[in-house]
Parts: C-alpha cells; structure tokens; sequence
C-alpha cells in the first residue's frame, strides 16, 4: 500500500459533475481487459473529476492473491498501459481504494464472502450501497455469474440503492444463443439493470455521428434516399488473430464484428431522429433500423455476402503469416477472416440505398470510417466543356485510428477552361479540441455510474442484430469455402469483395481523401 497521504480531488477542481457514491466489483479481475482498459479508465475518470470521491473497486478471480499482491500487480500494469503519466497521489488514491477476492465464480460460498466485503467496504468508504458488478470474463460465466449474484442477494435494489451489471460481448454466438442469454439472465436481473457494453460506443467519433446529424441543418435534409447514392461501413485491422487464435476459431470476422460494432454504426447512420436524447427513445430508433434490415435468403447469402481468410504477405515490410498458420490455429481452417456484405434498410428514408458493409484483419490499413457517398450532379451543365466525369461528393467520418470528418466536393481549376478539382475540408479532433487520455471505456463506465443506458444495447437490439447475420452463418456452415486462403495478408482483401460494388457500378473507398 502506498505510504503517501491522499485525499480525493478538491469540489474547486471539478470540471465536471462526478458520479454518485458506488462500489464496482469487476470478476475477471486478473485478466487483459481489466489491466488494459478498465483500470486506466478509472484512473483517467479520476484524473478528470468525473469518479465519485465515495468510490471502491473490489476485484474478483480464480488467481490466488492478497489485496497487497493486487495492487502491486496493478501499479505496474497501470504504468505499462496508461497513455498519460500516473502522478503518485492520484493513483496512490485510488489504490487505497483497490481489494482482491479470489474466489471461484460458481461457488455460493464464495458469493457470501463477496457480500460481507461489500458491506464492509459500503461502511469504510460511503459508497451507498451502490453496486456495479462488471463482468469481464468469458462469456460461459455471464449467466452462472448473474444467477449467482441473484441467489447471494447481491442484485435486489431496496432502499434507494442501485445494482447494475456489466455484460461484455460477445452476448451469444448466434440468434438462439442470444435470445437464451437474455432469457436466462432476465429471471435475474431487470432490463434496466443491464449494461451490454460496446466499447465501439464509446468512442467521441461514433458519439458524434448523432450530434453531427442532428444538429448541423446542412446535413439532415439531405440524409436520405433522395439525395444519397450508397454508404460504406470498413473496419479494417493490420493485425492478425495475435494470440487469439483459440478465440478466433469459434468467432471469425462475421460474428465477432458485425453484430455488435458494424451494426450499431449502421443504426446510428440510419435512424430516425429520436423525440429526445433519453435512452429509451435513441435505443427505439436504433432498434427500428436493425429491424428493418431486410434479411438475406439462401441465394442473396451467397451473392451479396462475401468471406475471405488472409494468407502469408507484407504489411510495414515485414513478412507475416497466413492465418492457418497462426498459433491455435487448425491447418486447414475454414474460418473466415474477412468479411463483405450488401444491406438493404426497407424504411421511407433509405429505399433503394444500398449499405456496403466490410471487415477483416491483416488489412492494407487500419481504418474505421462510416463513408457517405452522395448521388452525382447532372453533367449536362458541362457538355460543352472539357469536363467529361463528375466526382461524387463524399462525407467521411473517421473513427480510427484519427477521429475526425471530411467532406470532398467540386471546385472550378484555376485557369481559362472550366475544369473540375476534388477538393477536401478536414476536421479532426485533436486540432480543434486537443487530445484526451481514453481508453474507449471511460464514457461507458461513467454512463454505468451514473444511470444512462444510452451507449447500451437492449435485449431486443442484440437479438436484431444475430437475426441478421444468422442466415448468413448457416449459409457457410452448409457451404465450406473451398478457396481458402483468398487474399495476402496487406491487401484490401478478396477479389469477390470488390465485385460486390462493381457489379453495382460502385467501388470501394480505399484511401483516405
């Protein structure tokens, strides 16, 4: 335990208002997610005045550790992984704050010690009796954990007091698995109890994407099937499966990204204005979106979905291999690595607008960006000019791994004749606002603190959005690709992904503008 005297941050040093008085009780404590991301978050939402001076974290794992060991183990991750400098008193702060429980997530016995910590804890640092369980473990123990937590007593709300669970992704590996989830740990815990986080969502770029739509009146009127040709969604990774290969295999890209991540930036493209910023009525607008996504029968699954796996290449002049060959990996692995797709939204606002969707690892770049392509301008205005070809115009919003928006559109070439140049305008965050420590989570975990389920997906959304890539899942269940490996390792991957535009007389995005 550190030696130096700490106080919380000073009321005259708030910038902004901090959460009420809770304990966080993360399970899984000993792994990469909460080393990586979940303490830095913490440290940074002290560092900003946004973490309650009445405030706890009790980790629980299978490991065998003291409270002592963990926090040692944690003030050397937290100088490993915190992208800004750890000052001794504020981490000193919250270290004293910092307790281990090892324990088993199935034992009851177990359980009741948590419950008499917490009531110690509630007591030594006023922390209300407010609860919030995270679960950063593998999704085999969300419903065992919650059950768990049901028969302990630890998730009943009486007296003004809060209890509310963290429920990381994947939530289900298909639409059955989903809709079993949610029924299982609904005999436990009420909807607005859960928090089923995507750190996607906490991201300022995909928070903008509402706030840039509705807010700008330049925008809004033309966001829409009248004016709008076709948007692209790309999430691309120049990393590969890393030394998640075990992982990797019982996922692929089309399940680990495009239920949750790809889908919710689809949602936030797409919905309608809400009547206001309540959790409720955005989550209802999202909703709609994924419900209105026409699902793809057996034959679309096959010439509108496209699945690739990245073999041996180059990537920042380094030979890698070829994802059969990665660690945990089988030799003759069927899993796909890649994946493209084609959606349509049956609603008023975007018939007849398609949705190009695409992701993959061991890509050219990593970049994730929502592109909206506008529909051409007439050129009969420029027959008697040498202007033979207009540009679309093209708004960008960048989410990763730069945070900003472009807008590309015509200017006239300085010179006698009429010709046409595609000019850009830039915003990015760091110029106009400055860069923040994030991790990604701390919005998330402060929404979680403070009762705001926005950022969160409901049951119902989950479910939407599995009822969506299920058939395609099934699709290749029955139909083993017999092309595998498709594409090298530092290309934008397989050939049949850009004759899913072409075919349409479209194409890909692949620079930056």
């Amino acid at each position: 335990m550190s030696t130096v005297a700490h106080t919380a941050p000073s009321p005259s040093q708030v910038k902004g208002q901090p959460a009420g008085p809770c304990a966080m009780i993360i399970f899984g404590a000993s792994g990469d997610l909460t080393k990586r991301k979940l303490i830095p978050a913490l440290y940074n939402l002290l560092q900003s005045h946004y973490l309650p001076s009445d405030f706890a974290v009790i980790g629980f794992a299978f490991d065998q550790m003291t409270t002592e060991q963990y926090r040692l183990k944690l003030a050397e991750d937290i100088h490993e992984f915190s992208e800004i400098q750890v000052t001794p008193d504020l981490w000193g702060w919250l270290e004293d704050r910092i307790y281990y429980l090892h324990g088993d997530f199935q034992d009851p016995a177990d359980y009741q010690r948590l419950s008499q910590q917490l009531t110690e804890i509630d007591r030594k640092h006023n922390t209300g009796g407010n609860h919030l369980f995270y679960l950063a473990t593998s999704p085999t123990f969300f419903a065992k954990i919650t059950d768990q937590l049901g028969q302990a007593g630890l998730i009943a709300e009486n007296d003004g007091q809060w209890r509310r669970v963290v429920i990381e992704k994947p939530f289900g590996h298909d639409y059955e698995s989903s809709v079993a989830l949610n029924r299982q740990i609904s005999k436990v815990l009420k909807e607005k109890q859960i928090y089923r986080i995507d750190h996607y969502l906490g991201k300022e770029t995909v928070q903008n994407l509402m706030i840039f739509r509705f807010s700008n009146g330049i925008f809004e009127p033309i966001w829409n099937r009248r004016y709008i040709d076709h948007v692209q969604i790309t999430v691309a990774e120049t990393v590969g499966v890393e030394q998640r290969g075990g992982y990797y295999e019982t996922a692929g890209a089309l399940r680990d990204m495009v239920p949750n991540h790809i889908l919710q930036l689809v949602a936030l493209t797409a919905m309608e204005p809400p009547i206001s910023f309540g959790a409720d009525a955005v989550r209802d607008e999202k909703a709609k979106v994924l419900h209105a996504i026409q699902p793809l029968d057996p034959d679309e699954c096959k010439t509108c979905v496209v699945r690739g796996q990245y073999g041996p290449g180059v990537i920042d002049n380094k030979q890698v291999l070829g994802y059969r060959s990665e660690a945990s990996v089988k030799p003759d692995s069927n899993t796909p690595t890649f994946a493209a797709m084609k959606m349509c939204i049956d609603s008023w606002r975007w018939a007849g607008v398609p949705f190009y969707l695409r992701t993959g690892k061991r890509m050219a770049t990593r970049v994730t960006e929502v592109t909206i392509q506008f529909k051409e301008a007439p050129l009969m205005l420029f027959r008697d000019t040498p202007v033979d070809q207009l540009k679309p115009n093209l708004l960008v919003i960048q989410i990763q791994p730069e945070e900003g928006i472009s807008l590309r559109f015509g200017a006239k070439v300085p010179g006698p004749n009429v010709n046409i140049g595609a000019v850009k305008m830039n915003f990015k965050y760091v110029d106009y606002f400055g860069s923040s420590p994030s991790t990604g989570y701390e919005t998330l975990l402060y929404d979680c603190m403070t009762g705001d389920s926005t950022l969160f997906q409901r049951a119902d959304m989950v479910e939407a959005g599995w009822s969506i890539v299920d058939p395609i899942l099934k699709s290749w269940d029955e139909h083993a690709a017999r092309d595998f490996p498709n594409y090298a390792a530092g290309t934008w991957g397989p050939k049949e992904a850009d004759d899913l535009l072409e075919r349409d007389g479209r194409h890909w995005r692949s620079t930056m503008i």
